[in-house]
């Protein structure tokens, strides 16, 4: 089942998809996974974002996680005013980058020294290259269901067996690339383990996202992540934590502040661009100092630190220096689990949310969610429908079974009680 066709936003799909592949700039926007249409959004404020036929959602998605103060925050808004008097782009450093470089350091466990670019997937890239650059090592190790940007040696994902060398997912990936990237279970230690065993001497990072956000929300078992720090560091390895999604988002210092665990490498995103396109690495010095220009690893970008996205990345780290607003987020978020899970419960349906900080995730299927095997036992089909029944309703999920959702800081009573009542009517309809 799909939900009601919008005629502007159809009329508009049908025009994109002569002049774009799909009729969209990144493929989940496509919805393609619940069918139907998707919305084109013609603006956003606070908690709301409106599309071009004038329906208004309560946003769940938040242009996938950056929006954590809302769609246009004045103190971001004004920033980007005023810089934009000045100026967009120029090629050159400025004063403000290096403000922002030194709040990263600040604020980022373990990151002494970071590298702005353009987007996450850059940010990955880059980190990647580092530490293979560093250690002089080829192969890499990542999990099953993680996913850190579409970087060729990254879209691998396990064969059936512990020991399977790489395969790719996309056409365009070379097998031999590919064979380099060892796929091991998130959660599992003992998947890492064999794996090591055969490939730790030849093992340059194991990268992970410290919190699963693109196989839905997963959080990492008791030990699981402190696992991975003693197995890097016993085999030589680099331990790279992506929080693209993670940073700025489920806490003041992000996963690896929450969980304790100090990484070698961090990557980030999303937040820290303030809406604009963001992306950055950073880690220990030695390990930053290979990079050029004083290290031979080379990396570069025409747009890296742009004025714009560095405002923007600015106004909004400066406003979360004030962390009563995490605990904020955290307590919506606590609400807004425990208030559909209950009407999940009413309605007789399957149901597991999981949770951390204002990141959050929705199962149609009983727990506990740990990793790739218990999403793909969930039930994709009903997620469907019931995000169909939700956007009727005027709530924006994410149109994938396999997406986080985020919440803002603009999202309060009267937006938790328009999504329950929406989910109570969806529930029964989703059965």
């Amino acid at each position: 089942m799909t939900s009601q066709q919008p005629p502007q936003s159809t009329a508009l799909f049908e025009r994109a998809q002569n002049t774009i592949p799909g009729g969209v700039n990144s493929p989940v926007r496509a919805f393609r996974s619940v069918g139907g249409v998707p919305r084109f959004i013609a603006s956003a404020d606070g908690a709301w974002i409106t599309d071009v036929d004038g329906q208004r959602y309560v946003d769940y998605v938040g242009s996938w996680g950056p929006m954590i103060l809302g769609h246009r925050p004045a103190e971001v808004t004004d920033a980007l005013h005023a810089q934009l008097d000045i100026g967009m782009s120029y090629g050159a450093p400025t004063a403000a980058e290096v403000t922002l470089a030194e709040l990263l350091c600040e604020r980022v466990p373990g990151m002494a020294q970071v590298r702005l670019c353009s987007s996450g997937t850059e940010a990955t890239m880059s980190a990647l290259r580092l530490a293979r650059g560093a250690t002089g090592r080829d192969y890499i190790l990542k999990f099953e269901g993680c996913y850190h940007g579409h970087g060729d040696a990254l879209l691998v994902k396990a064969g059936s067996g512990l020991l399977t060398f790489g395969v790719p997912t996309s056409p365009g990936v070379p097998a031999e690339l590919a064979r380099f990237t060892l796929t091991a279970t998130y959660n599992d230690l003992d998947s890492v383990d064999a794996l090591l065993a055969e490939y730790g001497d030849r093992l340059a990072a194991i990268i992970i996202e410290p919190v699963a956000g693109n196989m839905n929300c997963i959080l990492p078992q008791p030990a699981f992540l402190q696992g991975l720090r003693d197995r890097a560091t016993a085999t030589g390895a680099v331990l790279i934590f992506d929080e693209v999604m993670t940073g700025f988002r489920v806490g003041p210092q992000g996963a690896s502040g929450v969980y304790g665990v100090t990484p070698d490498l961090v990557t980030l995103g999303k937040i820290i661009g303030g809406g604009l396109p963001m992306g950055a690495f950073g880690g220990t010095r030695a390990l930053m100092q290979h990079l050029s220009p004083v290290g031979p690893v080379y990396q570069a970008g025409t747009l890296s630190g742009n004025p714009m996205a560095v405002t923007a990345g600015l106004a909004t780290l400066q406003r979360l220096a004030d962390t009563r607003i995490y605990d904020d987020l955290a307590a919506f978020t606590e609400r807004l689990c425990n208030g559909l899970q209950a009407a999940a419960d009413e309605a007789g349906v399957a149901f597991t949310t999981t949770r951390l900080g204002s990141m959050f995730g929705l199962f149609f299927g009983d727990g506990p969610i740990h990793g790739y095997a218990d999403v793909m036992a969930c039930d994709s089909a009903r997620f469907g429908r019931f995000f169909h029944a939700m956007l009727d309703r005027g709530v924006y999920l994410a149109p994938s079974a396999f997406e986080a959702g985020f919440v803002s800081h603009r999202h309060g009573d009267a937006e938790l009680a328009q999504t329950l009542t929406a989910a109570r009517e969806a529930f029964q309809q989703a059965k």
